[in-house]
């Protein structure tokens, strides 16, 4: 085996506790890979503020989690936006599977975390993406001006309530018990905002209506009774949920590691029952879930897992590369040079990208006199700026063919390679974009041959408009899935659209939570997506 392939220690999931541990393990010496599918930083990026993480006194869950990555980064830790489908966990040598080809470790650390709870009430999946929503972060401004339920009496569903305030005329709080069940701070922000009512000792029902939601159905669980809701003035509203989450651990479900409720048993070191994985945050048996504590389990479980590296090198006499420190010289992290897009730690990234691409492109812009092309024009020329792989071709929105001002990704021939953002991707979609540079150009992310195969037997053209929120964390996987469709087969393209600047899609396809996915423009379907999904869609 190739030591350049081989890592210390592979952390499945990019949250606090996978980003604590890749922090220790690079520091020590430990070479380290942390893979992530959806965005770096995991659940508390859609924390609006965080106020309860020592010696921070007040920050958001995306700044957070940054700054911890870009710790972790200067170190040496190493990064990969890419799904895992498969563990092989025998022998020395231990294989992570990825929508990205295999990768191998000594040791593996499940840091996946968990994903929202779905209660169950009739009309919940139905109208979810179309009124039923369960991040305030990504689609609460889809509900500016109209009335907003809360389903939740935890930590999340008071904060997220007092949040979904700035946009909402008024939110109610359904809770299933006498009351909160969280700490009395968050709880009384919430019972005393004026804009929020609170109803305990109730369950939501059912929700209903045409294209959008049009009535709720709730109980009261002590008296019986029954409520229909509808806005008063025959307006659509929102359901948010905020039932607590559920361990991602489909990866370990057959191997004997979790408890009756789905979380992974550990001991003090944060091991498991299997040699060699080890489990942090979310994902574990524990009474409390925060960041603090998930920091905590990824330093634990790094201390641990560097000893067990260790005794794995002298076992088998292999040792993999050590990282590579890039710790920063004075560089201001916070701000791109001279105002521009691009920070000094973002392009040194971006070089390792352009170096694998293997011939150039062309960024064709199509723009109008609307500010967003302004943007959009700036924020081009300096990432084609950066290298010779990029060459700008910019061209009047009219002549350009499109509606919206947007940037499309060609060959030096002209050959479209199905890959478009309408808007600026930036935010969230920045590493999608990327990622979407890398693929056209090639070699491109590796697929297995069974994908590869479902995707050159499709014949008809097939148009997919992904629409997004760049606040949104579960877009870009949705997104990088159709452009790495679109340069698989030229049949497909991928053009995604950042609803803030096009909100005349919202109303076309009657968006009310992101990603959208629309497929020829009469699929339409919500909610995160692989290309395996995508391609059921397509039946």
């Amino acid at each position: 085996m190739e030591q350049e392939t081989l890592y210390d220690a592979i952390v499945i999931g990019g949250g606090p506790a996978g980003l604590t541990a890749a922090l220790y393990l690079a520091r020590a010496r430990y070479r380290v890979l942390v893979v992530e599918k959806d965005r770096f930083g995991g659940q508390i990026t859609i924390t609006a503020e965080v106020v309860n993480y020592p010696g921070v006194e007040r920050t958001s869950g995306t700044a957070l989690t940054e700054t911890m990555r870009g710790q972790a980064q200067s170190f040496g830790a190493e990064f990969l936006l890419a799904g895992v489908e498969s563990l092989d966990l025998e022998g020395a040598i231990k294989t992570v599977r990825t929508s990205r080809g295999p990768f191998r470790a000594f040791g593996v650390l499940l840091a996946s975390g968990a994903r929202p709870r779905k209660i169950g009430f009739t009309g919940e999946e139905a109208f979810k993406g179309r009124g039923v929503a369960y991040c305030a972060t990504c689609d609460g401004e889809f509900f500016t001006g109209l009335d907003i339920i809360v389903v939740g009496g935890g930590f999340a569903a008071a904060e997220e309530a007092v949040f979904l305030t700035r946009y909402a005329r008024h939110v109610t709080i359904l809770i299933r018990g006498n009351d909160f069940s969280c700490a009395a701070s968050a709880a009384d922000a919430a019972r005393s905002h004026e804009k929020i009512t609170v109803l305990t000792n109730t369950e939501l029902e059912e929700v209903g209506g045409d294209t959008a939601l049009s009535y709720a159905r709730w109980r009261n669980t002590k008296t019986g009774e029954t409520i229909e809701y509808r806005p008063p003035d025959g307006a659509s509203f929102g359901v948010f949920v905020f039932a607590g989450y559920e361990p991602a651990v489909e990866l370990v479900r057959n191997l004997g590691v979790l408890d009756e409720r789905g979380y992974v048993i550990i001991d003090g070191d944060q091991k498991t029952g299997v040699a060699g994985l080890y489990a942090a945050g979310d994902v574990c048996v524990k009474n409390l879930r925060q960041v603090a504590t998930a920091v905590g389990d990824g330093a634990k479980a790094a201390a641990a897992l560097e000893k067990y590296a260790r005794a794995m090198q002298e076992a088998t006499g292999l040792h993999p590369v050590p990282p590579v420190t890039r710790l920063p010289q004075g560089a201001d992290s916070g701000k791109g040079a001279e105002g521009g897009f691009f920070t000094p730690e973002i392009k040194a990234q971006l070089e390792g990208v352009f170096t694998k691409m293997a011939r150039p492109l062309v960024l064709r812009l199509g723009l109008d006199e609307r500010p967003v092309s302004e943007e959009l024009r700036r924020f081009m020329e300096e990432l084609a700026g950066m290298t010779d792989k990029l060459r700008l071709d910019i061209l009047s929105l009219e002549s350009s063919g499109k509606d919206t001002p947007w940037a499309g990704l060609y060959l030096e021939d002209g050959t479209y390679r199905g890959i478009a953002f309408h808007g600026v991707p930036g935010g969230h979609e920045f590493n999608s974009f990327i990622v979407g540079l890398y693929n056209a150009a090639g070699p491109g992310q590796v697929l297995d041959t069974e994908i590869t195969e479902a995707l050159k037997a499709v014949q008809g053209p097939v148009s997919m408009k992904i629409l997004v929120s760049l606040t949104c964390t579960m877009c870009p996987e949705l997104v990088m899935a159709a452009q790495r469709m679109a340069t698989e087969n030229p049949r497909f393209t991928a053009e995604a659209y950042d609803l803030n600047h096009f909100p005349e899609l919202r109303e076309q396809y009657k968006v009310m939570s992101v990603p959208c996915l629309v497929i020829n423009d009469h699929i339409v379907s919500f909610g995160k997506k692989n290309i395996r999904e995508i391609l059921a869609l397509l039946g």
